[in-house]
């Protein structure tokens, strides 16, 4: 699942011209940011989170995590990561 603290339109937007539909998107806009509070990476002075990602199982346990400085998430990290559980 995608979250962001932007409305779900802009969301789906940002999805789409990544061709990135295959997986539920969710929005943090009201209470914005929320959500990224609580894993702390909202910025509250900007409105905006620090893109991340977050791996939780089927009981809700963080299972692996990690906030990005620059770029984006690297699928093939991702997956490998995935695949340890």
């Amino acid at each position: 699942m995608g979250v962001s603290v932007d409305p779900l339109p802009s969301s789906r937007a940002f999805a789409e011209h990544c061709s990135v539909t295959k997986f539920a998107l969710a929005s943090d806009f009201h209470p914005k940011g929320e959500v990224a509070s609580k894993y702390g990476v909202y910025n509250e002075e900007r409105g905006t989170a620090r893109r991340s990602v977050f791996i939780i199982d089927e009981n809700g346990a963080l299972r692996w995590s990690k906030v990005y400085t620059e770029g984006i998430p690297d699928n093939e990290e991702l997956l490998a990561e995935l695949d340890k559980f």
